[in-house]
């Protein structure tokens, strides 16, 4: 894992450019990404609130911000697995922090529409450990490729851990305004770890590129028309569902209930926390067991944990336990459902064909978002969709199980260096 990449032109890269370099850049981006975002939780009642908007406007625009982030996944899948991720990332990380920036002025619904929903949305889209995950394919070999995945999705969760009592401390000494402006900045450091990629994407004697070279628009034609990608995506869908409205909702509903504002930002920190073992060892595994079984097994032990959680008493003790299983079943299918859509099609088309499977993902987590706003202001409480969570949870493990783990004929067949 210290090999020297090499450029697309077959000119080696900077010495100091080891492979294990770009990995520890990767994840610091990952972690970067994923931080403030899992920390929007915190800033629905100070900002509804100050404005005095209903928590159904915050809701809608965390939800426009998921929805534009899984749709803007295959566009900047398909441009990094294109043109390397280098540029995209920059990108990304640039318009992910102006989002931040601009949204304490935010006046209006409908500027906070466009700054904490559209730039934010967008920016994750490009910056975030989807992209990550696609340019660790193309510098490692097949038999680490599962493990690259797990860590990278693991530091992602060393970002929620870290960032979401870094945000309820920055809110509690210089206000919410100024503490979005704070994460803001901190994002600034993304494009320049995204420099340490520039190459990878031709590059050459690190991984291994695979899967026939069809084009784009056959690629997914293809894709689309295999029934276990169909399955991997509809079910993917229920993840992000339950973690978008964990992430914006769990904080006010343990306030309501007589949790105090700081275990509340403790509880996202030990989902966070947790997570990293939890994708971490799913990186692991993925190169042992069956990538279905692991995601069946994660849905239902998502939708046992909830049950519990809403029908027992909310104490401090419950809060934290529920906090550390989901931790460990939370992002723990990324690694799986990667490494599926690799398996399936090769590495070649990865970056978009797993961006379409991440789109899926955050429509689940628009409907989870805007449904736990929208049903809250209307019925006074969450319990149609902490149900609703739980019977997707168990809907998703069903369908997971007849996905076949061997390749598509179509997209896997060739292989070829980059």
């Amino acid at each position: 894992m210290s090999s020297t990449l090499q450029t697309g032109g077959n000119k080696p890269a900077a010495a100091w450019r080891t492979t294990g370099f770009v990995i520890a850049c990767g994840c610091l981006i990952a972690l970067l990404g994923f931080g403030p975002r899992s920390s929007m939780g915190f800033f629905i009642g100070p900002l509804s609130a100050e404005n005095g908007w209903g928590r159904d406007v915050f809701a809608l625009a965390v939800a426009i911000q998921n929805i534009l982030w899984g749709a803007g996944g295959p566009i900047a899948g398909a441009l990094a697995d294109r043109y390397g991720p280098a540029r995209v990332l920059a990108g990304g990380g640039l318009l992910y922090a102006l989002g931040l920036v601009l949204m304490p002025l935010s006046a209006t619904p409908g500027m906070l529409y466009l700054t904490g929903g559209v730039l934010i949305g967008l920016g994750l889209s490009a910056a975030s450990f989807g992209i990550v995950i696609a340019g660790f394919s193309r510098i490692v070999p097949p038999e680490k490729r599962s493990w690259s995945m797990g860590i990278a999705t693991a530091a992602g969760s060393m970002g929620q851990f870290l960032f979401a009592p870094l945000s309820q401390g920055f809110i509690a000494a210089y206000g919410w305004q100024t503490a979005l402006m704070l994460l803001g900045a901190t994002l600034l450091l993304i494009p320049l770890l995204a420099a340490s990629f520039a190459g990878t994407g031709g590059l050459k004697g690190g991984g291994v590129v695979t899967g026939a070279d069809i084009g784009f628009a056959a690629a997914v034609r293809q894709a689309f028309r295999h029934r276990s990608y169909v399955l991997l995506v509809t079910g993917f869908f229920v993840c992000g569902f339950q973690l978008a409205f964990v992430t914006v909702h769990l904080p006010p509903y343990l306030t309501a209930a007589g949790i105090s504002p700081g275990l509340a930002a403790w509880a996202l920190a030990l989902i966070g926390l947790f997570n990293v073992v939890g994708s971490y060892t799913a990186g692991v595994l993925g190169n042992r067991v069956s990538k279905r079984y692991l995601l069946c097994a994660n849905y239902f032990f998502r939708g046992v944990a909830t049950i519990l959680f809403i029908t027992l008493p909310i104490t401090p003790v419950t809060v934290l336990l529920y906090s550390a299983a989901m931790g460990l079943l939370w992002l723990s299918t990324v690694p799986p459902t990667s490494g599926l859509v690799a398996l399936m099609f090769g590495t070649r088309y990865l970056g978009m064909l797993y961006g379409f499977a991440f789109f899926s993902h955050q429509v689940g987590g628009f409907l989870g978002v805007y449904l736990g706003g929208y049903l809250y202001e209307r019925t006074g409480n969450y319990d149609i969709v902490w149900w609703a969570s739980v019977v997707l949870a168990l809907a998703s493990a069903a369908v997971h199980w007849p996905i076949e783990e061997k390749p598509a004929p179509a997209l896997a067949a060739g292989e070829a260096k980059a």
